[in-house]
């Protein structure tokens, strides 16, 4: 039984005290007067009553009740209910009262009134009762019934209630009333009225669950509300949410206003205050507060709050909407059904709890299976296993249970609900038995509502257990009562009454018998055991065949079966990855210890050691635990013999793991250790006692699977029932048992801490700081035996000081953890001061013992190594650093490593790192035995490295952690290597530092392509001009041009005729440095003197001629050299040769096409307008109806800032030049105008007025002005007259198709494509025929950051973590395909205008980076000379090298732009040329291989021709022109002359679909899914390293090799499993035409002719077929013809490439399902189709029905007649390529009709029929009908009598 109420105090208002600006309150009264013995009286109770501060009111307020609840210090809650009324407060009325006065009933109405307040104190929580008991002693006293109020509180506090189990007791105080108190069923269970029901209500789902997740994670939540009673409710209810967790920290529903700073306290809090204070809390920035007025929280941003684990977080919100909205399915019926009503509120309540209760059993489900038990008496002793618990759940990532299990409630819901014999209740059962109905229940809610509303009557019958009420009765107040006038003030009560009463009553209860109910205590159900929140999907990785293979690996160790292991160790530990694998390897292992010990040889400690580190360094956190601790005992179990009495055990070499420095990993495993030994302990107990009473026979099994804690409940159920001598005896036997495994574990923790060789302080470890004091941050080094140490010499007499960092180390740390774990575990004082005095001796003597086994292992024999192949060398490259050792680490891409194809296991391989001149190499062989003998080489050019890195690396072989490399290449190569202990950090920094003095060469001349096997005489450089990269030098040369413009007069510079010395050229690059551009000053800043070049003017111009650029112009008849006006015919365009020194453009070729009437004096003043002085030049011209392309820079700004910033003019020039020269870009824009116009009209027919249509596809323009980041501006046309007349805003046109009216309304003969930001500057000022075009373009920033995006997808570093990260989204997200798409649309939108007969002017960016890709794609797609090889050459010499691409700058080549990143400008040309080839197969003289040879080389720095940045410094360099004479010098080689070379050898960068048909410009499909990722990007070959690099060598051919291939006609084939990531796909699996030619080749070589040049073997093949495809097409035949060549390719390719049948040589055919084919599929089917047969004569084919010897059927076969070789050949099919039979017309004696026999074919005519005798037999054939019949006959007979 318990009090009802502990204390009744009266608080009234305090006249006395006064605070700083409102009143205090003051205890008037109190009872009883005396504190009870077993509670004492609350303080501060005052603050409380009045949480809002005591004022004076001036009106009479309702009397308020609400409860507040104190917490004392031995955390126990009272609930003090508080009745507030107002009184008329007498010493501040103003008057005098006289008691004359009083009688006569004058007395004046009250003015002010004071608060008073009520109070009852309890333990108990009802609040319900008190509100009726304060509240009748407040009626007894307002409406004076006749009652003394000394009794009603007498018996207040005398008053006895039964303490729980659902009891009912009626009492009454004594006036008049009846009440009834209920206690609830479960003291466990939270009683909550309506409270969170009322909560979910003013907050919401969301809301509530944000602030159940921040009470679970420790979070500080603060309510506020304008009703102390809502506060107390909200709080109540969010607490009761957390059962059957306890909330431990502060709890104040009602916080007063004096004591606002405890919201600044650190620790978490549930509180609540009034909203007058609303503002006082909105400073603090740790808190979350809730409004329950407003209904919302704010949760501040410093706070992470964790949610609830996903699949629960949602199931939770579906179930409470269920509750809570069950309206919200039904909303959107046509035919609602009658509103579902809620709950009723109390009901709702439970409901809700229900779920929340549901929640927590899937939370903790098989938290019993997690609990360790320590001791079982006197107390039980439990500790979690919490990593394991985690790990089992699946749930380790899952922040929020993390930080629930290190809570403090869940810390007291293990000392609560963990002893195995308590009481239970209702969350015992739901976590055991019902968490499996609640998965199944997930998808179905009708079955969960059902479960939720039966938890929810358990959780109502709880509060309410008897449901017929008894009949309830207390008098209120009389309405409006507290408003009287004249109302006494409370009277003062007699305390002496009271205290009478109070002992009467006591004396009363003390007599009657206590009716306590003894709560019934029963073994708590376990339960199932742990299981993954979310159902495993990784399961596969553990297959039975992954633990078979780690099984076999083990006993061919132990049968020292040492071939099999080596071949079977890499694969195994690839199976450790897996978490049942290692649990394998603990068992398989524990079976070979024998008596605790295990002696192994030398070569089976190596591999055991190698798999327990594989397994130790795979595991993750969570079941770290349990691996490690499964191989605790095995590491001292294993050893092996070094000398006589010299062991090594296993623990000194798998010391090198952070595990074994964890704390927490120990106490679990030291907990689960005592745990067993308990178990044992009890166990045997019982057997003994067994054995005594029964036979042996008769025991029980059961036993033996008795858990510890089902022991312990046994154990725990007897201890009452025994006696002291018993119990003292048990508590003495669990207390050894925990000491002894204490002292186990003292000296296992010292084998694992103390490192074999402890003389190096290379101590301890940094991984483990948490553990180790900060002096000492690690104490493991891992040996190797063998590996080499310093020497050791013990009579140094310096060991001790050495080692006592060491032995002090260890010392600390398990001294640490024996203190925790003994005193958690109850041991004894006097034991663990014994177990501290040993640790000091035991890690001694270890150490000593060590010493003798470090010494030993040392003379190990080291173990063997590979041998280190060395790579063959070009000719020229030389070795710069010897090879180091190293192990090539797989990177992210997978198809090396088996990954999801499978296949072998190329890498990891072992051996070694090169550096050369000119590239990096690794060769060696891949470590996997089971791979076989291949060599594995990786190599790049060292000019193309991006980016190298040290990282440390994982060593896949030894465990241990190492130095490695990572250097990723432009060539999408990455080497990612880890160091062999071998090489040291001083070898690696050696070889780095070689790496980027290669990499960013002094020179150009000792770049590769110079140096290349030249040691004889350096070349004496021009004056090597500092290139100004950066500010330091940019001043340098300001202060030169400043000192040399001084020394001249400016008036003579301007008669000065000099082509060299123009000062004009003195500018900066770059106008105003706002380029994302490396900030450097332009090379052009310096003036050079005539003295640098040493040619002549003649000569030059006699070199210059020889340029491409110069070629091309004169094939496209761009006018000649001389100005000479006096031309019999006239020219519009002249070739002028004003830059052939390079004076009016330094970026530009000597000599420029410019309209015939521009004199040379005016173009210096218009490339005065132009970035760079790149003015607009002529660059291609459309022969057919003379359009022409232009290329310039961008225009200069003319705006103020645009002055300021193109350093345009000359320092002191006349001001008046800059408006001339604007003048003078009209007047050249004019002159080209007239140039157009007037070719149009030469042309014959004026494209530009006659055509009726454009025949733009409406599509690209509607592309063009929709595509956003292309174009902004909706119209891209604007009609310049109309905006010349002032008329600039014209409407933005919607559709296109009026757009295309527009156009079609004037088309312009010139179009300028320009950006965007010029549309401003560039005034037109005459209404010409010219249309702006702005375009927007990705600039080289956007370039730069896609190429690395798109390195890191198709060169991975790592495999991406994240499943969802694949390589096409890593694609995607490169951007790489959009700059494509905008590049070729901009391209293919040209060239239809230029089709359509307007020229253009591409004037984008500097002239140099997009301008050239876009003119040389026009150029690619209008002019098919471009598509060979030789006009390719010519495209990429003339708009690439010429016109100023800065190669070397972009492709970072050089010294000065190191650090500006790679720009791939060319590549992306590139790989438009590729997209454009895959889509016109037959359109190109080249393939594709010669693009990425093209790709591979212009970074290589293999070539001398990508070097450099434009004309002028490749001539300042004399690189430019070969320089006859001068054999001294080697000169470096030329790519192009390269290519021709091999191109002439052989077919390899021939396309031999090449058969061009003269169409109007090719009109690729751009759209983004037309476009296709190129395979150089992804391709690799390890066999050789990039293929481009050998093709080379002087022709090496292994021809043994080509045997190989070649001798298909040999019954037998060679087979060859080909990798497509380790071979070259493309050599061994050649396609049909090149494997023929190789044939030929080997036949002309065995018959000892000279070899046949291809070419001209392959024009004769055309040519012949060309004849035969004539005679053929007499033929109708169903596949069209077999030798189709040139003259109907094009036909076939109209009919789409797709339908080509799939037929050819049977295994040539897999050749195209390899990406590294150079040709696709479809082209694949497309040669094997014409070629297979190329060799055979056919004079006549088709089909004929031939019947088979005696019996068989008719078949139809094809036959071909073959007159050369005499033959009537017959074939399955037409496709078919082996030949089934032949006839030998030699044979044939004559060829007659015949007449049908049986089973002749249906629908043949008789005279279809014919029979051929030859001297063996007679053949019966039928052809299609009698006609082709006919035909066969005449062919046959003709044959026969030309023989």
């Amino acid at each position: 039984m318990a009090r009802l109420a502990d204390y009744f105090i009266v608080v009234g208002y305090d006249h006395e005290k006064t605070g700083p600006t409102e009143g205090l309150g003051k205890i008037i009264q109190r009872f009883p007067q005396k504190d009870w013995e077993d509670t004492p009286f609350p303080q501060g109770i005052e603050l409380f009553c009045q949480p809002g501060g005591w004022q004076l009111s001036k009106e009479r307020k309702q009397p308020t009740f609400f409860v507040v609840v104190l917490t004392d210090i031995d955390s126990e809650r009272h609930y003090c209910s508080c009745l507030t009324f107002y009184e008329a407060e007498i010493n501040l009325q103003g008057t005098k009262e006289i008691e004359g006065e009083e009688e006569s009933g004058l007395i004046p109405p009250a003015e002010v009134f004071a608060p008073k307040s009520l109070v009852l104190v309890s333990r108990l929580d009802y609040p319900e009762i008190f509100r009726a008991c304060l509240g009748l002693i407040y009626t007894v006293y307002v409406d004076s019934l006749n009652v003394s109020l000394e009794t009603l509180i007498a018996n207040l506090c005398s008053c006895l209630v039964p303490a729980s189990g659902g009891s009912q007791k009626l009492f009454s105080l004594g006036a008049g009333d009846r009440q009834l108190i209920q206690t609830p069923l479960h003291d466990s269970l939270p009683v909550t009225g309506t409270s969170v029901a009322l909560l979910f209500q003013q907050l919401g789902i969301q809301n509530v669950l944000s602030l159940f997740c921040a009470v679970l994670t420790e979070n500080k939540v603060l309510f506020h509300s304008a009703s102390f009673q809502r506060l107390s409710d909200a709080c109540r209810a969010l607490e009761s949410l957390m059962f059957p967790l306890k909330y431990s920290y502060p709890y104040i529903p009602i916080l007063p206003a004096q004591l606002l700073e405890v919201l600044s306290s650190p620790t978490p809090f549930i509180i609540g205050v009034h909203s007058v204070f609303r503002n006082d809390i909105h400073e603090l920035l740790d808190v979350i507060i809730a409004d329950l007025d407003g209904g919302t929280i704010k949760i501040p941003e410093c706070i992470h709050l964790s949610q609830l684990p996903e699949p629960l977080l949602h199931q939770t919100q579906m179930a409470l909407s269920l509750v809570l909205h069950p309206d919200l399915e039904t909303a959107d019926y046509a035919f609602p059904p009658p509103r579902t009503a809620l709950s009723h509120s109390k009901m709702l309540d439970k409901e809700v709890r229900a779920i929340f209760l549901r929640l927590f059993a899937q939370l903790f489900q098989g938290y019993r299976s997690c609990l360790q038990l320590i001791r079982i008496h006197a107390e039980p002793v439990i500790h979690f296993h919490k990593a394991a618990f985690l790990g089992q759940r699946g749930l380790i990532e899952n922040d929020f249970l993390t930080k629930v299990l290190n809570g403090m409630a869940f810390a007291g819901f293990v000392s609560e609900r963990g002893p195995p014999f308590r009481t239970c209740d209702l969350f015992d059962e739901l976590v055991a038995f019902e968490v499996e109905r609640i998965k199944a229940e997930e998808g179905n809610p009708p079955k969960m509502i059902k479960h939720v509303r039966e938890l929810a009557e358990q959780l109502f019958k709880n509060e309410n257990p008897n449901p017929h009420i008894a009949f309830q009765k207390v008098p209120r107040p009389t309405e409006g009562s507290h408003l009287r006038v004249h109302i006494l003030p409370f009277p003062r009560i007699n305390e002496g009454r009271v205290q009478e009463l109070l002992q009467e009553g006591l004396a009363r209860s003390q007599g009657a018998p206590p009716a306590t109910r003894g709560d019934k205590k029963c073994v708590v159900p376990a339960g199932p055991p742990v299981v993954s929140i979310m159902e495993k999907g990784s399961t596969v990785f553990n297959s039975a065949q992954r633990l078979e293979v780690v099984r076999n690996c083990i006993s061919f160790i132990f049968e020292n079966k040492f071939l099999e292991t080596e071949k079977t160790l890499p694969a195994a530990l690839r199976a450790l990855k897996g978490k049942a694998a290692r649990h394998c390897l603990t068992q398989e292992l524990g079976q070979h210890v024998k008596e605790n010990r295990a002696i192994l040889d030398h070569q089976q400690f190596d591999y055991i050691v190698r798999m327990m580190n594989c397994a130790l360094q795979d595991c993750s956190s969570s079941e770290e635990y349990s691996i490690a601790a499964a191989l605790l005992p095995l590491t001292t179990a294993f050893y092996r013999k070094l000398a006589p009495g010299v062991s090594q055990f296993a623990y000194t070499c798998v010391q090198d793991h952070p595990i074994w420095t964890n704390q927490q990993f120990w106490e679990t495993t030291f907990y689960s250790n005592v745990q067993n030994q308990v178990r044992s302990l009890y166990l045997t107990a019982k057997d003994d006692n067994h054995a005594v009473q029964l036979k042996q026979k008769e025991k029980t099994p059961a036993d033996q699977d008795k858990t510890a804690m089902d022991l312990a409940a046994e154990q725990l159920r007897l201890w009452p029932t025994l006696n002291k001598q018993t119990q003292q005896e048990l508590v003495q036997n669990e207390e050894s048992t925990v000491f002894s495994q204490a002292i186990h574990f003292a000296n296992l923790m010292v084998y694992l801490l103390v490192p074999l060789d402890t003389s190096k302080n290379k101590l301890l470890r940094t991984s483990a700081t948490g553990d180790w004091e900060s002096g000492s941050n690690s104490i493991v080094t891992n040996s190797i035996a063998g590996s080499v140490a310093e020497s050791y010499d013990t009579e140094s007499g310096f060991e001790d000081s050495e080692n006592n960092d060491v032995a002090n180390a260890v010392v600390r740390f398990i001294t640490r953890f024996i203190d925790k774990v003994c005193t958690e575990s109850g041991v004894t004082q006097d034991h663990i001061k014994g177990l501290h005095c040993m640790i000091p001796g035991i890690v001694a003597m270890h150490i000593e013992t060590l010493e003798a086994v470090h010494r030993e292992s040392r003379r190990l024999p080291p173990i063997q190594k590979p041998k280190i192949l060395r790579p063959t060398l070009l000719p020229g490259e030389e070795f710069v650093c010897e090879g180091l050792r190293v192990l090539l680490d797989p990177d992210g891409r997978e198809e090396a490593t088996g990954g999801l194809l499978g296949g072998p296991h190329i890498l990891p391989a072992e051996g070694a790192l090169f550096l050369t001149t000119y590239r990096i190499i690794f060769k060696g062989t891949p470590h996997d035995q089971l791979v076989g003998e291949q060599t594995v080489i990786r190599s790049f050019p060292i000019a193309s490295v991006t980016k190298e890195k040290k990282i440390s690396i994982q060593n896949q072989l030894q465990q241990s952690m190492q130095e490695g490399l990572q250097i990723s290449s432009a060539t999408f190569q990455l080497i990612k290597v880890a160091f062999d202990e071998e090489v040291s950090p001083e070898v690696v920094e050696i070889f780095k530092k070689q790496l980027m003095k290669f990499r960013y060469p002094q020179s150009i001349f000792s770049t590769f392509a110079f140096a290349a096997g030249q040691t004889a005489p350096q070349i004496i450089l021009p004056k090597q001009k500092e290139k100004n990269t950066s500010f330091r030098t940019f001043s340098k040369s300001i202060v030169k041009g400043a000192k040399r413009a001084g020394k001249m007069t400016i008036g003579r510079q301007y008669l000065l005729k000099k082509k060299t010395g123009t000062i004009v050229e003195e500018r900066g690059n770059r106008p105003g440095w706002n380029e994302d551009d490396d900030i450097s000053v332009s090379d052009d800043s310096e003036l050079h003197t005539s003295g640098t070049l040493k040619a002549s003017e003649k000569s030059t111009m006699e070199q210059l001629v020889e340029r491409a650029c110069f070629r091309d112009y004169q094939r496209l008849g761009l006018g000649t050299i001389s100005a000479n006006s006096s031309r019999s015919k006239t020219e519009y365009l002249r070739i002028t040769a004003l830059n052939r020194m390079y004076s009016l453009c330094r970026s530009y070729p000597g000599l420029l096409v410019v309209p015939q009437s521009v004199q040379d004096s005016s173009l210096q003043r218009v490339a005065r307008c132009y970035r760079h002085n790149r003015l607009p030049v002529v660059c291609w011209k459309n022969t057919k109806n003379s359009t022409l392309l232009l290329r310039s820079g961008g225009f200069h700004g003319k705006s103020v800032v645009g002055l300021f910033k193109s350093q345009n003019t000359h320092p002191t020039a006349p001001a008046s030049l800059e408006s001339s020269s604007s003048i003078e870009q009209e007047k050249y824009l004019q002159a080209l105008l007239n140039v157009i116009s007037v070719h149009c009209k030469m042309n014959g027919s004026n494209t530009l007025t006659v055509s009726p249509t454009i025949a733009l596809s409406p599509g690209v323009w509607a592309s063009l002005r929709s595509s956003n980041r292309f174009i902004n501006t909706q119209t891209p046309f604007i009609d310049v007259g109309a905006r010349l007349a002032g008329k600039d805003n014209t409407p933005p046109y919607s559709s296109s198709s009026f757009l295309q009216s527009q156009l079609l309304r004037r088309q312009a003969a010139l179009y300028i494509f320009g950006e965007k930001s010029q549309l401003r500057g560039f005034k037109l000022d005459f209404a010409l025929n010219c249309e702006f075009v702005p375009v927007e373009f990705s600039d080289i920033r956007q370039t730069k950051a896609s190429f690395k995006k798109l390195m890191r997808a198709c060169v991975p570093s790592t495999i991406p973590t994240d499943s969802e990260a694949t390589f096409l989204k890593a694609l995607g997200e490169s951007e790489w395909f959009p700059q494509l798409h905008r590049i070729m649309q901009l391209g293919v939108i040209i060239s239809e205008l230029l089709e359509n007969g307007s020229s253009v002017m591409v004037c984008l960016e500097d002239g140099w980076d997009i301008t050239a890709q876009v003119v040389s794609l026009v150029q690619l797609l209008s002019d098919p000379f471009y598509r060979t090889l030789e006009g390719f050459r010519m495209l990429v010499e003339k708009e690439w090298l010429s016109f100023g691409h800065k190669f070397s700058q972009r492709s970072n080549l050089t010294l000065n732009c190191q650090g500006s990143g790679f720009a791939p400008v060319f590549l992306q040309f590139l790989d438009c040329v590729h997209q454009i080839h895959n889509q016109y197969p037959t359109e190109f003289e080249f393939n594709q291989y010669y693009l990425k040879f093209l790709a591979f080389h212009h970074i290589s720095n293999r070539f001398k021709t990508f070097l450099l940045d434009s004309d002028y410094e490749r001539l300042e360099h004399g690189t430019l022109f070969e320089d006859k004479g001068d054999k001294h010098a080697k000169k470096g080689i030329c790519i192009w002359d390269c290519i021709e070379k091999m191109h002439k050898r052989s077919p390899i960068f021939f396309n031999y679909l090449y058969a061009p048909t003269e169409i109007e410009a090719l009109k690729p499909n751009v759209n983004m899914s037309s476009l296709k990722k190129w395979d150089y990007y992804v391709e690799e070959i390890l066999a050789t390293g990039p293929s481009y690099d050998w093709t080379m060598v002087p022709a090496k051919c292994s021809v043994s090799e080509e045997n190989d291939q070649t001798d298909g006609s040999v019954s037998q084939t060679k087979r060859k499993i080909v990798w497509p990531c380790y071979d070259d796909v493309k050599k061994i699996q050649p396609d049909a035409i090149t494997s023929l030619l190789n044939e030929i080749e080997r036949l002309e070589s065995k018959l000892n002719q000279s070899p046949e040049r291809w070419q001209l073997l392959w024009e004769r093949v055309k040519t012949n077929l060309k004849d035969d495809t004539r005679q053929d097409n007499l033929r109708r035949h169903p596949s069209g013809s077999s030798g189709m060549m040139s003259p109907n390719l094009h036909s076939y390719q109209k009919r789409s490439l797709l339908e080509i049948p799939d037929s050819g040589l049977g295994e040539e055919q897999s050749s195209s399902i390899s990406p590294s084919n150079g040709v696709d599929r479809r082209t694949t089917t497309l040669y094997n189709h014409f070629t297979s047969k190329n060799d055979e004569n056919r004079s006549f084919e088709g089909t004929l029905y031939k019947r088979g010897a005696l019996l068989k059927g008719w078949k139809p076969r094809w036959f071909v007649l073959d007159v050369t070789k005499h033959q009537l050949r017959y074939y399955d099919s037409g496709e078919d390529t082996s030949c089934k039979g032949h006839i030998d017309l030699a044979e044939v004696e004559t060829v007659i009709p015949a007449s049908p026999t049986i089973g002749a074919p249906k629908h043949a005519s008789e005279k279809a029929f014919f029979d051929l005798k030859t001297n063996k037999r007679v053949y019966n054939f039928c052809a299609q009908d009698a006609q082709s019949a006919q035909q066969w006959m005449d062919r046959i007979q003709s044959c026969i009598s030309d023989a």
